[in-house]
């Protein structure tokens, strides 16, 4: 640890001691993060650059990376509540956020047959971030730990 950073972590608990936690500049939690979200329309698009393969990869090379395992016959972990909000709602007013905030590719908007889009789920990419759970504006995603200890497995850890 830097010098500056002790001397900093060391003042702030020096503060907060003396001053019993009511420092006068104590910031607070306003919203959840997923009320923070703007509507699509009030936001410009973000163009990311291609993964290089050195320094950047593509989201599927890293979940591979991550050795990520689930069992094929177990229940699924990542469920809807109401499976006509992700188009009804999440696409028409944010473009489908989930498309782009969960950082394994799990959630991805497919054209049907009809033309129509829906989401599909691919549960089996997912890395265990709870991004969405955080992320999702309508907090329709439900993710609940699944059966057997599956998910990512980092062999370094």
């Amino acid at each position: 640890m830097s010098k500056g950073l002790y001397l900093g972590t060391f003042m702030v608990g020096l503060e907060q001691k003396v001053m019993g936690g009511n420092v006068p500049w104590t910031l607070h939690h306003q919203h959840a993060d997923y009320e923070t979200l703007k509507p699509a329309s009030q936001s410009k698009p973000i163009v990311y650059p291609k993964p290089d393969g050195k320094l950047t990869f593509d989201r599927l090379s890293s979940v591979f990376i991550s050795n990520t395992n689930h069992e094929e016959n177990q229940p699924a972990h990542l469920t809807l509540k109401d499976a006509s909000v992700p188009v009804n709602v999440n696409l028409r007013t944010y473009a489908g956020p989930e498309s782009r905030y969960c950082p394994a590719a799990v959630y991805e908007f497919i054209k049907t047959d009809d033309g129509n889009e829906r989401l599909q789920i691919n549960a089996q990419n997912c890395v265990h971030c709870k991004t969405c759970d955080i992320k999702d504006p309508t907090q329709n995603i439900v993710w609940v730990t699944p059966e057997g200890g599956g998910g990512p497995n980092y062999p370094n850890m």
